[in-house]
């Protein structure tokens, strides 16, 4: 069974959190760990989130938040850490 759902989403353990959002984007621009700590600590600071997780040789981003979030608003907090948002992955 895969963690993983055909929208994108997908959790790491064995509970399933429904409060969750889970969502998955794609950034470019990331080469390091600095830039995974970058763009971490913008997107850790908006409201709701409550994990982030940043993989710059993919350059995927997951974020896992209370609600949905508005993806005009994860761009702008990308883009404040320097890094274009590509879109949902």
């Amino acid at each position: 069974m895969s963690c993983c759902s055909p929208e994108g989403t997908c959790h790491t353990d064995g509970a399933t959190d429904e409060s969750q959002a889970t969502v998955v984007y794609s950034v470019s621009g990331m080469t390091c760990g600095h830039c995974e700590s970058a763009v971490t600590k913008e997107l850790a600071t908006l409201p709701g989130v409550t994990v982030v997780k940043v993989d710059a040789p993919t350059g995927l981003v997951t974020l896992a938040s209370e609600r949905p979030l508005d993806d005009e608003t994860i761009r702008a907090a990308v883009d404040e850490a320097g890094y274009e948002l590509v879109g949902r992955a």
